[in-house]
């Protein structure tokens, strides 16, 4: 793998972390304002929680997908390399 192949490689997973922190940041300051509206709008209900609880999912699988998931990029390397070599074969 050569230099600039690596470099875009790391620069990806380092925009992928950072979008997944504006996400989470995102997260806090609106599920922030809509329990404080859920506080002063109806406080006998606590309807800001079904907004937060599903975020929460969505938030839990960009956050897998971006420390978990194929956006590491190892098994498309592999995979690559692997159908690299079976054109090189019928070359």
């Amino acid at each position: 793998m050569t230099d600039q192949a690596a470099y875009e490689r790391a620069r990806t997973r380092a925009k992928n972390k950072l979008d997944f922190y504006g996400h989470v940041l995102a997260y806090v300051v609106v599920n922030a304002f809509l329990f404080g509206l859920n506080w002063f709008t109806s406080p006998d209900y606590y309807w800001a929680l079904w907004p937060l609880l599903g975020w929460a999912v969505g938030l839990l699988l960009h956050g897998a997908s971006v420390f978990f998931g194929p956006g590491n990029l190892a098994l498309l390397d592999k995979m690559t390399e692997r159908e690299l070599e079976k054109e090189r074969q019928w070359r």
